[in-house]
């Protein structure tokens, strides 16, 4: 009787508290794809009446902080080493910030990557973030002003992600310009993002989905990416106001490894339904998939974000 009534009592709590960010809450939107040259984006729509999904925590992206002037990026300290692998941020603002792994950070004695998830509270208090270097060839007394510059594309994120290595960092950035035919005397990852000769195609990507985004509901929360016959990964929100807040800069990753190594889409929906499958049947499988094909942050209980690296 006792085992029954507990049962009993599971199966209410789950009815009553839903699964955050999978089937059970979200719909992938495949007959709104939308296709660029090399990119094709699936948007991922909450389910529910008006498209309420899950409740969202109120935070605010590193992006959007960063340009209101509510968050400051600076060095930790002296150019010695022992500072290399750490940003000061201040939240002088009102909500949390959210920070993602694969944000990248231009300026300061070197360009580099945001390398762990994190929520950072209104604090008068400095606060700090671990990062990875994306500019091996620099490292100097003198410290430039920061500038945020979106995400670094989905191959380098699974290799940041999959072994928070510094040396496979450089190794992947390395094999990137190699591959991409791009020069940078001080081995910057941002060298190829810069460069004229991809600026006015990157743009034009920018352009296409960012119309498609704006002339479509605004109740998106996430996307899945695919170049050539792959998915190349995907991103998910706990709420639209977070997304479209990181929107843009995820697509700027996207979009530079759909030019530099991508391919005319082929895929078919039966393969991008194989890929998600694992990702979002249910929030067990999720978790144990996602700790080496992707990752899950939490934030007070509650998923705020996944993603899924590329096949």
């Amino acid at each position: 009787m006792v085992k029954k009534l507990l049962l009993l009592f599971f199966l209410f709590i789950y009815k009553i508290v839903p699964a955050q960010l999978t089937y059970q809450t979200l719909f992938v939107d495949y007959d709104s794809a939308w296709t660029y040259k090399n990119l094709k984006i699936i948007p991922i729509r909450p389910k529910g009446p008006g498209g309420a999904g899950p409740e969202a925590p109120d935070l605010v992206s590193l992006s959007r902080a960063i340009a209101s002037g509510t968050a400051v990026v600076t060095e930790r300290g002296t150019a010695a080493t022992e500072n290399v692998h750490w940003l000061r941020i201040n939240n002088n603002g009102p909500k949390p910030v959210y920070i993602s792994s694969g944000e990248i950070i231009l300026g300061g004695r070197q360009d580099r990557m945001v390398a762990k998830d994190t929520v950072l509270p209104p604090s008068p208090k400095d606060q700090y973030v671990p990062v990875m270097c994306v500019e091996e060839g620099r490292w100097s007394e003198k410290e430039k002003k920061f500038a945020y510059n979106n995400y670094a594309d989905p191959a380098l994120r699974k290799v940041l992600g999959q072994t928070n290595n510094q040396v496979l960092v450089w190794k992947e950035v390395f094999s990137q310009m190699e591959r991409s035919g791009t020069k940078s005397a001080s081995l910057a990852y941002l060298a190829r993002r810069n460069d004229k000769k991809y600026t006015p195609e990157q743009d034009a990507y920018m352009r296409f989905f960012q119309e498609h985004f704006n002339r479509g509901d605004s109740s998106i929360t996430g996307f899945v990416c695919m170049s050539g016959d792959k998915v190349i990964g995907c991103d998910i929100y706990a709420g639209n106001n977070l997304f479209y807040g990181e929107m843009q800069p995820l697509l700027h990753g996207y979009i530079e490894e759909a030019i530099s190594f991508g391919s005319t889409p082929v895929i078919k929906d039966d393969k991008v339904k194989e890929y998600l499958h694992p990702i979002l049947t249910s929030e067990p499988a999720q978790e144990v998939f996602l700790k080496k094909n992707g990752k899950v942050y939490k934030y007070k209980e509650k998923v705020v974000h996944i993603t899924g690296y590329a096949q």
